[in-house]
């Protein structure tokens, strides 16, 4: 017995296309990356842990089969989100993101890659796994 399921006219449909999931702090590129990634046929979910007090939110939200962890520095992300963050703003939204980024299966620092390259680096490494 397979994995795939039998339609009402004996055709068969695949299991669905791995979840993947994108956190990181605010300004990191998670949504232009989720949408970007689904532009190319995957299923991308942008999931906003840093604003959870529960440290695994990201697990009960989305359920991802993989994990994607974008970093950007406190300046960077919170120039591309017109943020002024405090110290205890941006160290708060790291400690809550800290269990996402211990269960990463990739991560990427952001600051210095244009869109794109996020965008390759990030395919790259999902073709990777196939």
């Amino acid at each position: 017995m397979d994995d795939t399921n039998e339609t009402s006219r004996g055709g068969r449909l695949s299991a669905p296309a791995p979840l993947i999931g994108i956190v990181g702090p605010c300004g990191a590129g998670k949504t232009t990356l989720a949408a970007g990634l689904a532009r190319r046929g995957f299923r991308a979910r942008a999931i906003v842990q840093e604003h959870s007090y529960v440290e695994d939110m990201w697990q009960r939200l989305a359920k991802p089969d993989v994990l994607i962890f974008l970093q950007a520095s406190r300046s960077v992300g919170g120039a591309r989100r017109s943020l002024n963050w405090t110290d205890a703003d941006w160290e708060e939204q790291q400690r809550r993101l800290r269990h996402a980024r211990q269960h990463a299966d990739f991560f990427l620092e952001t600051d210095a890659l244009t869109i794109e390259q996020v965008l390759e680096s990030v395919t790259a490494f999902l073709q990777s796994r196939d």
